[in-house]
C-alpha cells in the first residue's frame, strides 16, 4: 500500500478514551503479572493506532498547508494530543505502582520505565490547556513560514526555493537574495516576537504549575535526558567555546582566501568555492534513482530499506508552493512505515536529505520490530547519531550525485560538520538564557542572541544588515520555537558521528556492524548506553572533542582546498 492510499480517519476520541480507560482499570484490578503485561501491550496497540492517525494527518498537512481538510485535522490534533498524553500518564502511573512491577520489567525495554517516570514528571491534567496553546502557537509559526511568497528578480519563491540564489557565484546576487529572505522575517518581526513571547510564557507557566523553578528543568525532562544534566551540557559548551571555536575560525579564514575576498560578509558564508558550491546533477527523479542504487550497494539491510520506501512511496521531497519548510523523518507505527519529508531545491542539501533523513528512517525501519512504541525511536540526541553517521557512510557514492565535484562536496560537508557545532551550541545557550529569564522582553532576547553570536561565531559580519545586527537570525531556526532544547543534540551526535568517520578512514571493518547494531537497538537504551554499545566515546568525556577535531583537521589538511 502506498502512502497516498493510507486511510486517514479521525478517531472518535471519546470512544477511544473510554476504551483505554477500561484497559487501565482492568490493569489495576488484574491479579497476575502476565495479565498486566497483556494489557500493556493492548493499550500500546490502541495508542499506536491513534498516534498513526495523528502522524498521517501531520504529514499531509505539512505537504500542503493550504489543504483545508488537513488544516482542520491538524487543529483537532493540536487540541487532542494533550488528552492522549493524559491517558498515557494514567497508564504510566498504574504501571509504576503495580505490585507486579518487578515481574513486568523483564518483558519491556528498561527505557520504557524511564520514559514513563519522566513523562509523569512532565505532565499533569492542569496543564492541558497550556499544551493546547503551545501546539497552536507552534502551528502558527509553521504556517507563517510556509506562507512566504518572496519576490526576487521577477519571480516568486518560498523560503527554501531561495537557497540556490543565496549560494550564487555572484556576490551581489547572494546579498540581494539573503536580503529578500530576511525581508520576510523583518516584515513579520512583530508577529514572530509575539509568537515566541507567548511560547516562553506558556512553557514557563507549565513548569511552575508542575513545581519546577523554570522551564529549563522541565525542558530537560521533556527531552528525556536520562543520563546527563544541565551542568554537563554547560561544561561541554565551554569546551566548544575554548577548543573548537578557534579551529572553526581558521576554516572561515581559509574560505575567505579560497573565494578571493578581502573580508567575509554574512551573505558570503554559504558560498564555499570560487567557481560555486558543489551541486548535484540530474532531476529529482534521477537523484532519487541514484540514491536507491547507493543503498542497494551499501548493504543488504539498506537495500531492503530503500526498496520498501520506494515501493510504498514514503518520501515527499520536492519544494512547492504551500509546502511547509524544512525536512524531517517521522514514523507511522500502524504501518511500520518511516516517512521522509523535505524540500529539494537543487543544492547539495538535496543529497543531505538522502543521507541524513534516510539515516533516521533506516534506524526506525531497523527497529520496527520493537513493539513498545515509546522505544522505536531513541531520544533525540541518540536519533541524530544515525542520521549524521549515515552522511559519512555514504561518502563513497558521492560521485553518483556530484561527479567531478564529489571531493568538493566532501570537503564542504566535513568542514561544515565542524563549523556547525559552535552554532548548535549557541542555539542551546540562547535557550538557557531565555528560559532562565522568562520575564525579559523581545529586545533582551535579540541582544542576548547577538552577544552569543560574537562569542561562538566571531567571524560573522552583519555590517550590511541592520536587521541581523540587532540579533534576529534565530527567527528562522524552527527548533527554537517548536522543539525547545532540541538542538545541542545535533552537536553531541556530530561528535559521535565523527568518531564513526574516523573508523571509516581507518577502514575498521566493524564500523558498519556497530552502526547497524545501534540502529536495531532503537530506543531500548539511554544515550550514553547506546554510545557504549557502538564502541564509541561520550562527547562529555574530557578530550573527546579535541580528538574528534584533530581527525577532521587532518583530513581537511590533506586536501589542497585552493585546488578544489
Amino acid at each position: 500500500m502506498k502512502f497516498n492510499e493510507f486511510v486517514y480517519e479521525r478517531p472518535d476520541f471519546e470512544t477511544e478514551k473510554n476504551h483505554i480507560l477500561q484497559l487501565i482499570e482492568s490493569f489495576q484490578t488484574a491479579t497476575s503479572a502476565q495479565k498486566q503485561i497483556d494489557l500493556i501491550k493492548e493499550a500500546n496497540e490502541k495508542r499506536s493506532a491513534i498516534q498513526s492517525m495523528a502522524t498521517i494527518s501531520s504529514i499531509r498537512n505539512s505537504i500542503d498547508t493550504q489543504d483545508k481538510f488537513y488544516e482542520e485535522e491538524n487543529q483537532f490534533w493540536d487540541q487532542h494530543m494533550p488528552y492522549l498524553e493524559e491517558l498515557s500518564a494514567k497508564l504510566y502511573q498504574s504501571i509504576l505502582s503495580s505490585p507486579y512491577l518487578n515481574e513486568i520489567k523483564p518483558h519491556f525495554p528498561e527505557t520504557f520505565f524511564k520514559i514513563a517516570e519522566y513523562s509523569l514528571k512532565a505532565f499533569d491534567p492542569s496543564i492541558i490547556e497550556h499544551l493546547q496553546k503551545e501546539n497552536a502557537l507552534s502551528t502558527e509559526y509553521t504556517k507563517l513560514l510556509a506562507s512566504a511568497q518572496i519576490e526576487f528578480d521577477g519571480n516568486t519563491y518560498t523560503l527554501t526555493q531561495l537557497t540556490p540564489w543565496i549560494q550564487n557565484k555572484d556576490r551581489s546576487v547572494r546579498q540581494r537574495a539573503l536580503e529578500a529572505k530576511m525581508g520576510f522575517f523583518e516584515t513579520h518581526e512583530e508577529t514572530l516576537d509575539r509568537i515566541y513571547s507567548d511560547l516562553v510564557s506558556v512553557r514557563t507557566e507549565m513548569a511552575q504549575k508542575l513545581g519546577y523553578k523554570n522551564f529549563v528543568e522541565l525542558g530537560y525532562i521533556r527531552m528525556m535526558r536520562f543520563d546527563y544534566n544541565e551542568e554537563m551540557v554547560a561544561n561541554y559548551r565551554r569546551q566548544v567555546l575554548n577548543d573548537l571555536v578557534p579551529v572553526a575560525q581558521t576554516l572561515y579564514e581559509k574560505q575567505r582566501v579560497r573565494i578571493g575576498l578581502d573580508s567575509l560578509k554574512h551573505y558570503d558564508l554559504p558560498f564555499q568555492f570560487k567557481d560555486g558550491n558543489a551541486k548535484p546533477y540530474g532531476t529529482p527523479e534521477e537523484i532519487i534513482e541514484a540514491g536507491q542504487k547507493m543503498y542497494h550497494e551499501l548493504s543488504e539491510e539498506t537495500k531492503e530499506f530503500i526498496d520498501f520506501m520506494m515501493e510504498h512511496e514514503l518520501m515527499d521531497l520536492v519544494s512547492k508552493k504551500g509546502k511547509a519548510g524544512g525536512g524531517y523523518c517521522t514514523y507511522i507505527p500502524s504501518h511500520k512505515s518511516p516517512f521522509i519529508f523535505s524540500n529539494f531545491n537543487g543544492t547539495s542539501g538535496d543529497i543531505d536529505v538522502l543521507t541524513h533523513e534516510a539515516g533516521h528512517a533506516f534506524q526506525v525501519y531497523s527497529s520496527s520490530s520493537i513493539e513498545t512504541i515509546e522505544c522505536q525511536f531513541p531520544t533525540m540526541e541518540s536519533a541524530e547519531i544515525h542520521s549524521m553517521s549515515m552522511e559519512f557512510f555514504t561518502w563513497p557514492w558521492m560521485e553518483s550525485f556530484f561527479k567531478e565535484q564529489a571531493q568538493k562536496y566532501r570537503y564542504s560537508h566535513l568542514a561544515g560538520a565542524l563549523k556547525f557545532i559552535p552554532y548548535g551550541v549557541l542555539v542551546d545557550h540562547f535557550q538557557h538564557i531565555v528560559y532562565n529569564n522568562p520575564d525579559k522582553d523581545a529586545q533582551f532576547r535579540k541582544e542576548q542572541w547577538r552577544i552569543l553570536e560574537k562569542q561562538y561565531l566571531p567571524h560573522i559580519d552583519y555590517s550590511d544588515s541592520s536587521f541581523l545586527e540587532k540579533g534576529t537570525y534565530w527567527y528562522q531556526q524552527g527548533h527554537i520555537f517548536q522543539a525547545p532544547f532540541y538542538y545541542i543534540d545535533y552537536t553531541l551526535a556530530q561528535v559521535i558521528a565523527l568518531q564513526f568517520f574516523k573508523r571509516m578512514q581507518d577502514q575498521d571493518p566493524q564500523a558498519w556492524k556497530d552502526y547497524l547494531h545501534l540502529c536495531q537497538l532503537g530506543g531500548t537504551k539511554t544515550f550514553l548506553q547506546l554510545v557504549k554499545e557502538a564502541k564509541l566515546k561520550s562527547p562529555f568525556e574530557d578530550g573527546v572533542l579535541k580528538s574528534v577535531m584533530k581527525t577532521v583537521e587532518n583530513w581537511l589538511d590533506s586536501i589542497d582546498d585552493l585546488a578544489l
